[in-house]
């Protein structure tokens, strides 16, 4: 039946897909390995990554918290909240990412891949040994189902990306080229590189969409093992997994079962790290970090604490405000909240003064428009718009506000209150009012944990000085991240991560494509033809030297936009594991990977 249901649906695709097995003229080199700008830094005959023990044994159980819940586990489809196990655990990519690199990948499923200098297509040559956990040959068909199912059912990047593809052909039976309609989207090779890919005679199309708590057939290390719906799921690991030698894997995947436990409590997920049901936690509180790992298996040594540096661009993390809301759609209202917020307080009572304020969408890389002016490449980008920024986000010297650390610092509410005026505000009675309408200016900050209720109490009480008095709603995970897929908040506080190489994630982010698609992350609802030149611009980039200034002149617009109100930074990842979990002594340059750490059998 799958068979036949999949035959319909490639019929049914080609309509609307030219997908051929004509040859075409142009041709590229086949090699093991792209990136984004430059060339990759380990050879065709490399051993293993550099931040991976090839000699790691294997063994052993590995058990994460996370916060939340789950109602699906298929993070590809747009319905249902699903975690990030099915990929690449059970199913895997086409090629995969070095996290000591900016953005570079390297051969997986596909052995090898082949562009042109201009990028105007990618082709993707399938490593013969590949094999589904069931036996069968990975094949180029496989890699045209899923890019079909994908782009037709699944989530808005992978259909904005189908509109960049002018054709898809099967050249043979392993190899699939993919056309672009043209050159502007350098990055677009590397994503479709990232990929996954299911076998077509063991998905149906028609379930895709509503797999439940089943999971897929796949060519990972991994297979769901059971799965307690809402509250865990374990995978283990497959001893006939074909890609265990190969060196992108060496040293991976090395414990033979993978517990992920959910929990709605924060203080109950940290017990249960404390009492050792949890091998691993990230903390996020910096109160905690200094002041909460006192207890008897820190202090014996039982527990490794381990702050590790943070080398990529911080990224921003803050009041998100909803600018498809009437109350949001002022900037002069959206910056007065920028001035009512007392980081300088909050950081001190709150925080213990741990924290940095974050002051750029790249901030602590050199892709933050902070402290240098706009440069000639920039104006190219930014053209007339250049001359409407303000001159502190012209010359780089913009910091958000500062206070004297008392909560209620007068000048800086007086600035508050002067731009909420300019946008027809006024208190009356203690309240702040609409001049015209008389109505109160009043919003919702949507919550989904304890800690993120704290700080929208810590904001709600300064607001409070001015007559502004924001209601605050904590709701379950499943809640949550329903309203945040169909845009139904007005303020929310979430994080905006960034790697070393921004790219397309920026575009489902900021694009005006993106602010009324539902499911993207463009959850400010920005709508910018100047935002949209600098995400095409930095998709175009030829030069690390065009990159970085495409990226200066998308920061410089959305801190002027004042589309979020930025909030803070650690300097550290402050991460804490029981002291059987090991991990390699050479760390990646950009992020942490836990896929390399192994356990020793002495607990």
């Amino acid at each position: 039946m799958i068979c036949n249901r999949f035959a319909l649906f490639i019929a049914g695709m080609l309509i609307s897909l030219s997908v051929t097995q004509a040859q075409v003229p142009d041709e590229a080199p086949h090699r093991h390995a792209i990136a984004m700008h430059g060339e990759p830094a380990l050879p065709p005959d490399f051993a293993h990554f550099p931040h991976a023990n090839p000699d790691a044994p294997k063994g052993g159980a590995f058990r994460v918290a996370i916060f939340g819940s789950f109602d699906a586990l298929n993070s590809m489809a747009i319905k249902g909240n699903a975690p990030a196990a099915m990929v690449p655990y059970i199913v895997q990519p086409l090629m995969m990412r070095s996290q000591d690199e900016p953005f570079t990948l390297y051969g997986l499923l596909a052995e090898t891949i082949a562009v042109p200098d201009d990028r105007r297509f990618v082709e993707f040559r399938i490593n013969p040994k590949a094999r589904f956990s069931d036996g069968k040959p990975v094949s180029a068909k496989d890699v045209l189902f899923s890019w079909n199912l994908f782009t037709t059912r699944g989530r808005p990047n992978y259909r904005a990306n189908a509109l960049k593809v002018e054709k898809v052909e099967l050249r043979d039976a392993m190899t699939i080229r993919f056309t672009f309609k043209n050159a502007s989207d350098r990055e677009l090779p590397l994503i479709l590189g990232l990929m996954p890919v299911l076998p077509a005679h063991a998905t149906d199309p028609e379930k895709f969409e509503n797999m439940g708590y089943t999971a897929f057939t796949g060519s990972g290390p991994y297979l769901l093992e059971s799965v307690d719906p809402g509250n865990r799921l374990t995978l283990r690991r497959r001893e006939d997994y074909w890609a265990k030698d190969l060196p992108v894997h060496r040293g991976f995947y090395n414990f033979d079962t993978i517990t992920l436990d959910f929990f709605r409590d924060s203080n109950t997920m940290f017990e249960a790290f404390k009492t050792g049901s949890i091998d691993y936690r990230e903390e996020a509180d910096p109160a905690k970090w200094r002041e909460g790992y006192a207890f008897p298996a820190v202090t014996e040594g039982q527990i490794v604490l381990d702050p590790l540096p943070i080398r990529a661009p911080k990224g921003m993390s803050g009041f998100i405000f909803n600018t498809r809301r009437p109350v949001f759609a002022d900037i002069r209202l959206r910056e007065a909240m920028l001035h009512l917020f007392d980081f300088e307080w909050m950081n001190a009572r709150l925080f213990a003064g741990i924290y940095r304020r974050t002051s750029s969408y790249f901030d602590e890389s050199e892709l933050s428009f902070r402290a240098n002016p706009v440069s000639a490449r920039e104006q190219l980008i930014l053209g007339e718009e250049e001359a409407r920024l303000p001159a502190s986000v012209r010359d780089g010297s913009w910091t958000p506000p500062r206070t004297d650390a008392s909560g209620r610092d007068r000048a800086v509410m007086r600035r508050a209150v002067a731009l909420l005026g300019e946008a027809g505000y006024v208190i009356r009675d203690g309240v702040m009012v609409n001049k015209a309408s008389g109505e109160k200016l009043t919003f919702e900050i949507l919550v989904l944990t304890r800690e993120k209720e704290r700080i929208a109490l810590a904001f709600a009480d300064q607001l409070r000085q001015v007559g502004i008095f924001p209601s605050i709603r904590l709701v379950d995970s499943s809640q949550y991240w329903a309203r945040l897929r169909k845009f139904e908040f007005d303020t929310i506080i979430e994080n905006y991560p960034v790697g070393a190489s921004p790219g397309q994630e920026q575009l489902n982010r900021w694009s005006t494509r993106a602010a009324d698609a539902e499911g993207t992350f463009n959850r400010a609802g920005v709508r910018s033809k100047a935002v949209d030149r600098a995400l095409e611009a930095l998709l175009a980039a030829r030069s690390r030297e065009d990159f970085v200034a495409a990226a200066r002149a998308l920061d410089r617009l959305l801190i002027a936009g004042h589309y979020v109100l930025p909030l803070y930074h650690a300097s550290e990842k402050w991460t804490a594991r029981w002291r059987d979990i090991r991990r390699p002594e050479r760390l990646p340059t950009y992020d942490l990977v836990y896929d390399t750490f192994w356990k020793a059998p002495n607990r």
